[in-house]
Formats: structure tokens, sequence, C-alpha cells
């Protein structure tokens, strides 16, 4: 069935599936429809996200087993919930002591029956598999070496051994596996097996092979066809070799009941495949899209500008978008998936050898090609349905310009034709294909979200997964249009604000938001720090540093420290996990205890309160679009509420929950009007503001709870159409209204909306009707003429409006 809203917990050891049972009472309260599961199945022993999966045949044991996942089940339903699991096709954990499958293949090799289960490249590598675990070079590593009941262990790590080697010497036994024990290091160039982008510590899995499908999901197919679970939420579709084809199979098994949303990341104007038969995306791209109606477009021009001034970065390395995207790319294509083009190469060798036209292609060519193609793909997986989305004639041609003789440059046709399967269709073409396009769904997310967003930093609040940190803004026309496609195609799709993989919560850039409405005052904020303070061992990483201390309000030494490392290690500029750069990275220490969490906390405090008001109205307005617009609203754990999280691990703690909600709730604490809140003491508003967390509550909880009592005003049947304000500062307001019962309006860029003036005599015509809001009872409007702006957002930024005179006159609690 499909959900009326979702919410996310993260299972791990100190969060199982009684922690979930626990909290079941105040979810049912809350207005959710159904749990949202990380992944259940068996992982490696103290994963805290589970996504490392060993054995899909277990309900993983550690969360309490099939059994606590049937009492949750079983619990959920008795308050009105179902349950949603998160699960992982495309990958396992690498880990031989606690997969047996590939425990399997590396002690009886390609002629395992499990051999068919993993992506590994046996004519690479003499025809051994790579274990790059060892933390030093072979020759080093050998006195750690030692046999143990018949198995090969070093620390920690098990592995099998052949049958009748357990008698060699060491040498002679290392020699005789079906595997090499390897130096880490070596994974960038040698690897012989498909990863999980470049984790090596996560194997590709074939599901495209029915016998792999059934038996890594005969599990999670029982418990749906029991009842125990209702819907999937498919993780990465973009890594196995055939999506729509795997989609399929899964729509199939599970039945026409079992809602189905996959992790697609849709880049700028691009669309989820028609064919794949699922409800829709998880909503990456509708954050995008909610975000971006809260990021002012000329503002944020002008604070890039005074970010490139003020970091002297250099085009390619943050100064500019597209060239910072372009450098990494090509740094991950040469450096972290070498192996992986290495792969392509030796497959366009064999398909060229074999085709008497292609012959004389070279192999440097070849590798050329690939790479120019690669680092120019648009989107983050090719399909060759769309082949001018997927890999357009402009990249095509701008790939064949880095060649310096025309008949070498033929070689990026070549690579394009076997990317779009234009060459034929024999096995090794249709495995160029897909790995192609795995690969080229790597590049994008290593080179943009794990490289790039972490680059170019003018406004942080932009750098999500789907976003477009260069052209973030989204105006509300767009806006409509995007609402008004997802209400005629995809009217079940996922829709959210917080994930697990978001770099940093809803609120959190809310408040970082705000700043593309007054660059200047950021300027000056930036210009007034105490020398100490301000003494970063780099601007640019500074620019962070500030930015993420007004997100997060009142900034926490060791979160914001944890934060800073993580992002200069995955910017790669002055420091990196594989290569690191130790007295750097203590000076990035330093910093934040003398600067954001130390002289300089009185000063973020201050700041955080004169923009409260403002943060308010993007907290409130955000979270009501979100609640109230086309698709199904995922909440993440927490976020019912300000919550002001990072990037994982600080977004993926336990989740904490009180008793059930009352019904109907208490009023809420005023959050003061906004000419008080700009006379706050010094301080007042850092950190979490209980205030505005209560009113967000009160706002979550009246949309969620009219969602799940009329779901036929929100769902395939209901109707979405914009409402369009008239007035000197119509922009400022978003508005629309679902099947004609309920009105969402909010107040957006309301920094520079004070600043022009206010509402003035802006006015918003309501649908015909009377109508009530649902977030202060005592206020009543009609559609029957204009009604100010001014005097329906007079206690709040926002309004939540239900036809009085309708069947959703009433959110449950009346």
């Amino acid at each position: 069935m499909t959900p009326t809203a979702t919410y996310r917990l993260q299972l791990q050891p100190e969060f199982t599936f009684a922690s979930a049972e626990a909290a079941v009472p105040y979810l049912a309260a809350l207005g959710v429809s159904h749990l949202h599961l990380s992944p259940v199945l068996e992982a490696v022993p103290g994963s805290t996200h589970g996504y490392d999966v060993v054995d899909h045949g277990l309900v993983r044991a550690e969360l309490g087993g099939e059994a606590g996942l049937r009492a949750l089940s079983r619990t959920a339903r008795e308050h009105g919930l179902g349950l949603v699991l998160d699960i992982v096709p495309n990958h396992m954990a690498a880990a031989p002591r606690h997969n047996r499958a590939l425990w399997e293949v590396l002690r009886e090799g390609p002629h395992s029956p499990f051999a068919r289960w993993f992506d590994i490249d046996w004519d690479a590598g003499d025809g051994k598999v790579l274990l790059p675990v060892l933390p030093g070079p072979i020759g080093e590593e050998l006195g750690s070496l030692r046999t143990e009941g018949g198995e090969l262990v070093h620390g920690e790590q098990h592995f099998p051994l052949r049958e009748s080697t357990a008698h060699l010497p060491l040498p002679e036994l290392l020699d005789a596996q079906w595997y090499r024990l390897a130096w880490w290091r070596l994974a960038r160039t040698e690897l012989n097996y498909r990863r999980f982008f470049t984790v090596s510590d996560l194997i590709g899995v074939r599901v495209e092979d029915p016998v792999v499908f059934d038996a890594t999901h005969a599990k999670i197919l029982q418990l749906v066809r029991e009842g125990v679970v209702e819907g999937l939420r498919v993780d990465h579709p973009d890594g196995v070799a055939d999506p729509e084809g795997y989609l399929r199979r899964l729509h199939e098994a599970a039945g026409g009941d079992c809602w189905i949303v996959v992790e697609k990341i849709l880049t700028g104007p691009e669309h989820l495949p028609a064919g794949w038969p699922v409800a829709g995306t998880t909503g990456y791209d509708a954050l995008h899209r909610v975000d971006g109606l809260f990021t002012d477009p000329a503002g944020l021009r002008r604070l890039a500008g005074a970010y490139r001034e003020a970091t002297g970065t250099e085009d390619g390395l943050g100064g500019h978008w597209e060239s910072t995207v372009r450098r990494a790319a090509y740094e991950v294509v040469t450096h972290e998936l070498a192996a992986e083009t290495a792969t392509l190469v030796r497959l366009a060798e064999r398909i060229c050898a074999g085709s008497p036209a292609l012959r004389d292609t070279a192999p440097w060519a070849l590798r050329t090609a690939l790479r120019e193609l690669l680092v120019r793909v648009p989107v983050y997986r090719p399909y060759p349905a769309d082949p001018e989305a997927a890999l357009p004639e402009e990249a095509a041609q701008a790939a064949r310009e880095t060649f310096t003789v025309a008949e070498e440059a033929a070689a990026v046709d070549v690579v394009r034709d076997l990317a779009l399967g234009r060459l034929g269709d024999g096995t090794d073409h249709r495995r160029f294909r897909a790995r192609f396009a795995q690969t080229a769904s790597a590049l994008r997310a290593k080179a943009v979200e794990d490289t790039a967003f972490y680059r170019y930093a003018p406004l942080i609040s932009a750098n999500e997964v789907g976003g477009d940190p260069g052209d973030p803004a989204v105006a509300p026309a767009a806006f409509h249009a995007f609402c008004a496609r997802l209400a005629r195609d995809w009217a079940a799709t996922g829709t959210v604000l917080t994930t697990h993989d978001t770099k940093r919560s809803a609120d959190v850039r809310a408040r970082i938001a705000v700043l593309s409405e007054t660059p200047e005052r950021w300027v000056r904020f930036l210009e007034s720090l105490p020398g100490q303070a301000a003494a970063a061992p780099d601007a640019q990483l500074a620019w962070v540093a500030w930015q993420t201390a007004v997100g997060l309000g009142l900034p926490d030494a060791d979160r914001l420290e944890g934060a800073l490392l993580k992002a200069a290690r995955e910017s790669g500029v002055r420091t990196s996990w594989t290569e690191g750069d130790a007295a750097y990275e203590k000076a990035v220490s330093a910093f934040v205890g003398a600067g954001p969490a130390g002289a300089a906390r009185r000063s973020v405090a201050e700041l955080v309160a004169e923009l409260a008001p403002f943060v308010r109205a993007n907290v409130l307005g955000a979270a009501l679009v979100h609640l109230t617009m086309p698709g199904v609203p995922d909440v993440y754990q927490g976020s019912e509420r300000e919550f002001l999280a990072l990037v994982d691990p600080d977004n993926r703690a336990p989740a904490r929950f009180g008793p059930p909600l009352p019904d109907p709730l208490p009023p809420h604490p005023e959050p003061g009007a906004e000419e008080g809140a700009r006379d706050r003491a010094p301080g007042a508003g850092a950190g979490p503001d209980v205030a505005l967390g209560a009113e967000k509550l009160a706002l979550t909880v009246a949309a969620l709870r009219l969602r799940r009592a009329h779901p036929e005003v929100f769902g395939a049947d209901g109707s979405y159409a914009p409402l369009t304000a008239a007035g000197p500062a119509a922009d400022h307001c978003v508005a629309f209204q679902r099947s004609g019962r309920v009105v969402t309006a909010v107040t957006r860029l309301s920094l520079r909306l004070d600043r022009e003036g206010g509402w003035r005599d802006t006015e918003l015509t309501l649908p015909p009707g009377r109508w009530t809001d649902l977030l202060d009872a005592s206020r009543e409007f009609t559609g029957e003429e204009p009604v100010q702006l001014a005097e329906l957002f007079a206690a709040r930024p926002v309004a939540l409006l239900s036809r009085a005179d309708g069947p959703a006159a009433t959110s449950e609690s009346g």
C-alpha cells in the first residue's frame, strides 16, 4: 500500500527493533503511516548503518533477529503503522570471515557455485581475486600472517585456504590460493572486482543473474508476502548492471501492492525513466527544489564573488562550480577509479580485436577516449534509451578535441557507440555497456558529492545530493512546474529534506541559506572576527567553518572539528583519507578550539540571534512545503523538531524518543514577534531553538495527521495547483492548493522581504469556501475576497488552511 508519510529510523546495535517498538506509540501519534527502517539483514558485526550486508537469508541478530522484526511489525500494525525496508541489492561486505558466499569463492575460485554472485574479472590478476586488506606491502606483512585452524589469519582477518594447501610453507601457500592478499593502496590500480564507488570493503553483487536475485531476495520477499513489510526503498539502483530489468523482477516478485521507491539521483532536468515499475525516487529531487525556494539568487551571486575574493581559490579548485567538477572528475577517473577504467579498456580492446573495422584502434586511444567521455557524462548514469541525455554529441565533440590527430579521435566514437549499444550485443558488448554506466555513476558520486561539494563552498547549504551548487536557487514557477509533474506522473514518489546521507540536516541548511539574502552582513561578520579566532590554516576552510558554526547555532567543538576534518579530507586539496597531512589536520583542530568554538563563540551567537526570525521562516516554510507537496514525505528521525545535524556520523546517532504525543498538542511556546527577536540578548537563539522546535513539531503533527486522515486529498486521486499572490511582495509567497481542500502558504526570502518594507498590500486569493487555519483554529478566512498576506502571516510565516465546509475540514485531532 502507498504510505501517507514515512518516518526513517537508523537501526544499529544501540537502537534495535525493540527500541523502535518502544517508540511506536509516539510515532503513531505523530501522524505517519509507516516506519522506514534502515537495512535489517545480517551485516558486519558492530555496523552502525547496515549497508555492509553479509547474509541475505538472515535478519540481523544484533538488532533482535527475525523475531524482533516480526514483533516490531505486530506492534506497529496494532497502532495503524506499516513497515518500509531499505534494501541493498548492489553490494555486500567484502569481509570473508562474515560473508560466507565470498568465503566459498575465495576457497574454490571461479568453479564455486557462488562465483556467479560477484563481478570478478578472473582474466585480470593472474586468475586471482585481489584482496587489498593489508596495512603494508606483502613483504612487510609476511611475519604477521599465520595459519590457524585450517585458515589464513592476519590480525582479526580470516581467509579460507584452498583444498590441500594448508600444509605448504607460507610463500607457496600464498601463491596457491585463488586470491592475492595485497597492500590496501593497490586497490586503486589492481582491483579486479566491482565495488561500491571506491569502497573496496564493499563488493558488487550480480543481481542481474536470476539465481543470485532469488538467493539474495528470498528473505525480503518472504517478509513482504507475509505482510510483515509493505514497502521497499532500493539503495543505489544505478550500481546494478540492468536497473530496469532488476526493478521489473523485484516488482513482479513483491506484488503490485508493495510500495517501491529507488535512490535514483536525478541531475538537473533529468527525469526518472518512465519504464521503471516503481512509485518514484527517494526524494533528493524534491529536496533540491524545496531548498532552492529559500535561496536568493541575486544575493548568492554577490556571496560567490565575496567567497572568491576572500579565499583566493583557483579555478578548478573551488573558484567556479563547473571547472571544479571537471577537475575533480579527472582526478577521480585517473586515480581512484583507475582499476575500473582498466577493466573497460580491456573489454574495449577485446571487442576491437574481434572486429576487422575496429582492429587498428590503439589501446592508448581507447583509454583516452574513455577518460574524456566519462568526465563529460552529464548525469549519474547514462541510459542508452536516451542517448542525447546519456552522452550528448556536445560531450563527444569536446572529447574528440582533446586528440591532435583526427583518426585517433575516432576512438571517441567507438567508445560512445559501445556505451550506447550501437556496435553489437555480444557478451563483451553487454558487459562494456553495463560497466561503463556503473563506472559513470561511481565517478559522478565521487567527483561531485565527495569532492567538488567540499571544494566549492560559497553557500554550503546548496551542496546536497541531487543539487546544483552553481545555480541552486529555484523560482516559484519552476517549483510549481516540478510539483505539477509529480502530481501527474509520480504522485506516490518519495520526498525528503533530511536523510542519513545529507551533508547537513534541513534545519542547518535553513540557517545557512539566510546568508544568501545578506551577503554584505556575512562579510562584515568575517571581518569583525578577532585575529586569533580568524587564524585558520587556510581561507577556504575558514569560510566553511564559520558557515557551519552559524548552521549549528552553538558550535560544539567535537562535532564541528569532526565535520571540518572530514570536509578537508574529502576535498583532497590539503589533506586526504589516503595522503593525510598530520600538521594541517592538527591546525584545523586548533583553529576550531580557538575560533568558532572558542573566542568567537559569542560573535557567532550574536549573528545567529540577529538572523533568528528569518531562520524561523525558512525552517517552518521548508517543513510545511515538504509535508504538503505531491509525493510521500519521509521524516528523518528527530527532524519533527528542530534538528541540527552535520554529515555522518553526526547525523546517525541513535534516536531518542519521549512519551507519546498528547492529542491535541498543547499550545506551543511563542517564538516571539520579529521585533522582539531583534532585541534579544547576545547568545539568545544560539543552538537548538526550543520555541522553534515546538512550533515545528506542532506544524509537523498537524500536516501529518491531516495527510493520514485524508489520503484522497494528497494521493494519486488528488490534485495540485499553484496559488499566485498579487502585489509588491508577491515573489515572497509560495502557495498552492491540494484537491481544493487544503492550502499551503509560506514566506520565502523573508530577510529581503523585511528590508523591502514587508508585505505592504500584497494579497492572496483563496479558492472558494470557508478556510480554517490548522495551526491556529481561532483563525478563519474566506475565498470570497483576497486575503492580505500581512494578516495571513501575522502570527507565523506559514499557514496551513483546511476547507471548513469540506471533508478535509479538520485533522485527526479535530
